[in-house]
C-alpha cells in the first residue's frame, strides 16, 4: 500500500460517509510534480453531489467533505479542490 492516500480510498471515504448521487475523485498529482507541497502529499479535485448539502453554505459543505476524510488527510493528502452541490444545482 502507498504511503499516500489514493484516488479510490478518498472515493470509498466519502461515499461511505456522504451517499453521493454522483462522485468523480481525481489524482491532480502530476500537475504539481516538482513543487514543494508534492513531497508532503498528493493533490486531488473532487466532485461531489449529495443530498446531505441540501441547505448548506458552501463552508459547511467542505467541512463535511473534510469531517469524511479526517483518517485519510494526515497521511499526506496535501491539496484538495472540492466541488460540492445539492442535487439539482449547476
Amino acid at each position: 500500500m502507498s504511503a499516500f492516500p489514493s484516488a479510490d480510498q478518498i472515493d470509498a471515504a466519502l461515499r461511505s460517509a456522504l451517499s453521493p448521487a454522483e462522485l468523480a475523485v481525481q489524482d491532480d498529482s502530476h500537475l504539481h510534480a516538482g513543487h514543494a507541497g508534492a513531497r508532503e502529499g498528493r493533490h486531488f479535485s473532487v466532485r461531489i453531489v449529495s443530498e446531505r448539502f441540501n441547505g448548506l453554505s458552501r463552508l459547511a459543505r467542505h467541512r463535511l467533505v473534510y469531517d469524511s476524510l479526517a483518517q485519510l488527510i494526515p497521511r499526506g493528502i496535501h491539496a484538495l479542490a472540492i466541488e460540492a452541490r445539492a442535487p439539482g444545482e449547476n
